[in-house]
């Protein structure tokens, strides 16, 4: 019988040694430590109500690194009184996964569960979560999932159906400054920084607790002859680089709050999502793109100079490069924040689109068809064309929908900026047809 505590299983937590990295010195020792959480580790959050009843089902924490993913997973397991092991989906396959579910199952008949932590699990491939599928139903073990990314595009949903999703909050500046108290408190010393500093200190975290500590206990290991103020600390501590992965959740989150900002004519708060994106190193092509989209859906022919503002941006950064040319795109999306807004031309984009699917291949009445042969004009093809520019006031009115389709309406103009002029020359145009407003 194979020795059942011969395994690489982690022990609860114990008391870091006191030589140790900071962070994990203060390791919270029970949930109620844990900062930031506690809609998830309070009495009425969802891991505190698993905790009172004893009962812990699996679940996918996800948050932004730092926000004490890794330390809640191993405090749930000594909670409820389970084995705790710990595997990394960057660095583990399926041979250790397979030895990880032999050996609890080989615990599970002695009767001690395991909960099983992953990190990083949206890196295991879809074949390899759905190999966690069985000894997750049948209570094997008990899932505990960590995850920065979204978990709706990067897990598999048969998963996702036997996990309860909880989402960690990005720590904010009071659960920041209760982690720099504790710090101080265990070094016995103060920061060496001016209040204003401590401040710009903490707002340089980004809401990462570890990166926060981690950057403390730099500080601590240096003698000041004075507190540094936020000069003095920028020039100490090289800049954090901003959170942002622009191929995940965080990327798609910011392109649509750019977008959304623009739309909403919001002008200060789309500037601000651009240059969150830019001095986060997304791609300015990228961001001309985007914005060249927003000129045409959101702006539109209300003010069709959004469209040349947004190619004469592209233009301008590919002659200046950054970072002056960051300044023409900065410009082209406050010039769409600030103009009228229409996606009528959108709307009737899609009307059209949908229209021509369904209508399939009607043909265009003969008198609008050409007739370059004898033949195509003896079977009347472009009889009776009217020649517009012939026609008084340059409009003839002629009928150019195919004989089985009845005039539609697609394209309603707004009563906003360009639009407004588009609107009452169509009105004019209709009248004279007579067919006012279109069927």
């Amino acid at each position: 019988m194979p020795d059942l505590f011969a395994t690489d299983e982690q022990p609860a937590p114990a008391k870091p040694p006191p030589g140790g990295p900071l962070a994990d010195r203060l390791r919270p020792q029970t949930l109620d430590q844990v900062v930031g959480q506690e809609h998830l580790t309070g009495p009425e959050g969802a891991i505190g109500r698993m905790v009172a009843a004893g009962k812990l089902s699996s679940i996918i924490l996800w948050g932004p690194p730092g926000t004490g993913k890794t330390t809640i997973a191993r405090l749930l397991a000594d909670a409820v009184g389970l084995r705790f092991v710990a595997i990394s989906a960057v660095f583990s396959g399926v041979a250790d996964l397979k030895k990880v579910f032999a050996e609890a199952r080989d615990h599970a008949r002695i009767g001690k569960r395991t909960l099983l932590f992953v990190d990083e699990i949206h890196r295991f491939n879809r074949a390899q979560q759905d190999g966690f599928l069985p000894y997750v139903e049948d209570g094997t073990v008990t899932l505990v999932g960590a995850t920065t990314e979204n978990p709706s595009f990067e897990l598999n949903a048969a998963l996702l159906s036997r996990a309860q999703v909880t989402i960690l909050h990005r720590l904010d500046h009071t659960a920041l400054c209760k982690l720099l108290d504790r710090a101080e408190e265990l070094e016995a010393k103060p920061l060496p920084l001016t209040p204003e500093a401590r401040d710009a200190f903490v707002a340089s975290a980004d809401g990462d607790g570890r990166f926060l500590l981690n950057q403390a206990e730099t500080l601590f290991s240096v003698t000041f002859p004075a507190p540094l103020d936020s000069a003095a600390l920028g020039d100490f501590l090289q800049r954090r680089v901003a959170v942002y992965d622009k191929d995940r959740e965080g990327h798609y989150n910011l392109i649509s709050a750019l977008h959304k900002s623009i739309r909403g004519s919001d002008p200060q708060a789309a500037l601000y999502y651009l240059a969150r994106m830019l001095t986060a190193g997304e791609e300015p092509l990228y961001l001309l793109r985007r914005l060249t989209r927003a000129a045409v859906e959101d702006v539109g022919l209300a003010d069709p100079q959004a469209l040349v503002q947004c190619i004469a941006a592209k233009d301008t950064y590919d002659f200046l490069g950054s970072p002056e040319g960051e300044l023409a795109i900065a410009q082209a999306c406050l010039y769409l924040a600030t103009a009228p807004k229409s996606n009528a031309a959108y709307v009737a984009q899609k009307a059209a689109w949908r229209s021509a699917k369904e209508t399939g291949s009607l043909m265009p009445p003969q008198n609008i068809l050409n007739a370059p042969t004898k033949l195509m004009r003896d079977i009347g093809y472009g009889k009776g064309y009217a020649y517009d520019h012939d026609a008084e006031d340059g409009f003839s009115g002629a009928n150019y929908w195919p004989d089985e389709l009845p005039p539609q309406t697609f394209y309603t103009p707004t009563d906003r900026g360009q639009e407004k002029r588009i609107a009452e020359r169509m009105a004019w145009w209709d009248e004279r047809r007579g067919t006012p407003g279109g069927e």
